[in-house]
Order: C-alpha cells, then structure tokens, then sequence
C-alpha cells in the first residue's frame, strides 16, 4: 500500500518561498501595470511623457522617511522652479505626503520586493536615490530609465558602503572632493567605465544644521554622553555590549544609547536583551526617533565606534569623541579592496581621543577628563571643510546637476 506523508516545510523554507511568492506576484503586477501604461499612451499618445518618450522626467526614489532630511532640499529646488519631478518612496507617512507642493509628484510605491517591482519597471529620464546597490541584488537597472544617479547620506568613506554597492550607477553625488580618488581606483581595478562625480555638498547636514540652531537648550541640563555607534559585527555595541554599558549605567552620568537604524532589523535580539538588562536604570536612555539631532544636542561627549554618526556630531556640535579603535572588518565592504587607510579613520586619530577595552573600568574618569584641546578643534574644522563642501548649498547644487543631465542628454 502507498503511503502518503503529510508535506512538512520548516519555518525557514515556509518564509523564503512565501517572499518569493510575493516578489513574483509583485513582479507580475507591476509588468502588467506597465503593459497597461503603454498601451494607454499608445491610443492616446505620448502628450504626458517626456521628450524622449520616458514616462516621466525627474524622479527621485526614498526607500524610507528616515532620508526625508536627504532630499527635503531638493525638493524645495525643484517646487521653487516650478520644475515638476515624481517622488517615490517606500513609506506610507512619509512627510511629503504633508505638503502642499505643486510640481512635487509623490507616490507610494511599497516596500521591499513590491518597491522593487515597480522601480525595475521604471521609465525616466533620471532617476536620483540613496538607495546602493543597484544591479547587485533585488534593484536592477530598468531598461527604460536613461540615468541613474547616487547622492550619498554620509560624509565618511564611500568604500564603507558593502561590496559593489556603487558601481553601477552612472553617477554619484558627493559631500566632499576627497571621495572622488577611492571611486576612481575601483572603476580601474573593477574594469568599469568612469563614472560622473560631482561634488554636491551634503543636503541632510545642511538640514540639521538649520533645525538645530532652532532647538532650544535644557534649562537643567545633566552632563550627557551619547553612546552612537554602527551596526554589524565589528560595531560597538556587538562586539563590547555590557563591558562598556555596566560602567557606564553606573557612572550616574545620564547615558543615551541611539543605535543604529539597522540595528534594529539585524541585530534585534541583541538590543532586545540589553533593553531588558537596564530597563531598571533611570539614567539610561534608548533613542530610536527618525531624526538624530535632538541627541546630538543633548551630548557632551560621544562614544562611537566608525559610524557616520561621529560626523554629524563633529561638524554639528564641534564636541569631543571618545571612539574605540576596532579591528574593522573590511571583507564585506568595498574597503577590503582599498591598499590604504580610510579617510574617516585618519581624521579619528586626529580629531577625536582614543577609548581602550582596558579603559571601560574607568569610564567615568576618562570621560571627565577628556578636555577639548585646541588641537582637536582645529582637526575638527579640518575635517568639516574637506568632507562637508558648498555647506548650506547642496539642495541647490544637486538640482543644478540633475537637469543639466537632462539639457546635455
């Protein structure tokens, strides 16, 4: 007799094929989504697209409101010149969606494979995102979109983004003049054709540095120390966790903790079991808000590891940095291909104070006497000039870079 077994799939398998179901059905959606639109145009004709054909102009891709401080600039250029652009983005409350613009276009589009869906089906003239990784894994390159641009979120080391994140796109908008050599050097070593650099300033810091003139100081004010840091393997709270936290819940210092935003979907477990260690402790406090400036503010003091964040902090607040000098694993990063040492930690050793694992002990102490040197200012200013350039501009620079593509196509 045929014995029949029920079919069992382990929860693993259950899900992976469940998002494949969903990509595909996305997929499916957004090709006859796209099938439609052309046949529209083709009883209708072409009066809606652009001059060469494509749907649409201008578009600009927020894969979450957490960029909203990225491109609220460019945007403003683009209403300012009556410039229509479509703005696409991944979140549902996003704040666009709380003005009145005109010639601002939102969409929400979905996220994940749904997001992805729609924009491997895009047609544009130019498509502007921080998202990277373009052609590398679920975001491909749409056959129908002329240019694609990368305006970067960070003024450190573009070789800190992972591996291959930046190669395919057919230009990329820096914060500084210096991040233009270490792209060069992997276009060459990659055999890839030369990419178009222009050097846009920093759009986000040029928000923040507006909002923060506009918060107000705490009337009682407690010395604060903001421990920041990246997320992964190699990153602070990882790899040290309660060594470092243990000294520092009991210095009587008020501690905020602002992982990173990733932290939170990768590391989930790890900052779940350390929430619950000191959920007891009234002098620790955990940041997850959209927008990091309201700690930066509070902070006397940082503690980082090599995220970004310390640059903000930096150019921002102009404080002292405590970091912590790990053995930073490059492997997965562009930077493993890199034959030097990063821009970000050259300026570390100069602009901000060193923190040992042996010196978790006597956190307290350090953190007292960590004094604001001359020397460690002036390497600040330094480090603003070279990595955050048209300072107050870069909204204005990238709109100015966006449709001389368009004009010079």
């Amino acid at each position: 007799m045929l014995n029949i077994y029920p079919l069992y799939i382990d929860p693993g398998t259950g899900s992976a094929l469940f998002s494949i179901l969903i990509g595909a059905a996305a997929t499916l959606y957004f090709v006859f989504r796209a099938l439609i639109i052309k046949i529209k145009f083709g009883f209708f004709g072409k009066k809606d697209l652009s001059k060469d054909g494509f749907t649409w102009k201008y578009v600009i891709y927020c894969e979450g409101k957490q960029y909203w401080n990225v491109f609220k600039s460019i945007l403003e250029e683009f209403e300012n010149n009556q410039t229509e652009l479509r703005y696409l983005t991944s979140s549902c409350d996003d704040p666009v969606f709380e003005t009145t613009w005109k010639y601002i276009k939102p969409e929400y589009i979905g996220e994940g494979n749904k997001a992805f869906a729609y924009l491997n089906f895009l047609s544009a003239e130019i498509v502007l995102m921080t998202t990277p990784g373009l052609n590398v894994y679920q975001l491909k390159r749409s056959k129908t979109v002329r240019h694609y641009s990368h305006v970067l979120h960070s003024p450190a080391d573009t070789t800190t983004y992972r591996l291959f994140s930046l190669d395919y796109f057919d230009s990329v908008l820096l914060t500084g003049d210096y991040q233009i050599a270490d792209i060069r050097f992997l276009e060459k070593l990659r055999n890839l054709p030369e990419k178009k650099l222009f050097t846009a300033g920093c759009s986000y810091l040029d928000e923040y540095s507006r909002k923060i003139n506009q918060i107000p100081h705490e009337s009682d004010h407690q010395f604060t120390v903001l421990v920041s840091p990246s997320w992964g393997l190699s990153a602070l709270l990882s790899r040290y966790g309660e060594k470092l936290l243990d000294p520092l819940s009991n210095s009587g210092m008020r501690i905020i903790i602002r992982p990173h935003p990733q932290s939170k979907k990768s590391e989930k477990e790890m900052l779940e079991k350390l929430e619950i260690k000191y959920k007891e402790y009234n002098n620790i406090f955990w940041d997850y808000e959209r927008e990091n400036i309201y700690s930066l503010v509070k902070a006397d003091i940082m503690i980082s590891d090599f995220s970004g964040i310390i640059y903000d902090y930096m150019f921002l607040c102009d404080k002292p940095v405590l970091y912590i000098k790990n053995d930073f694993d490059s492997t997965p990063y562009d930077a493993d291909d890199i034959d030097h040492e990063l821009w970000q930690f050259k300026v570390l050793k100069e602009a901000g104070i060193e923190l040992k694992e042996n010196d978790f002990n006597n956190i307290t102490g350090i953190i007292k006497n960590a004094s604001d040197s001359v020397s460690l200012s002036n390497a600040r200013k330094t480090a603003r000039e070279t990595a955050w350039q048209n300072q107050g501009e870069a909204g204005k620079q990238i709109y100015k870079f966006m449709t001389e593509i368009i004009e010079n196509a």
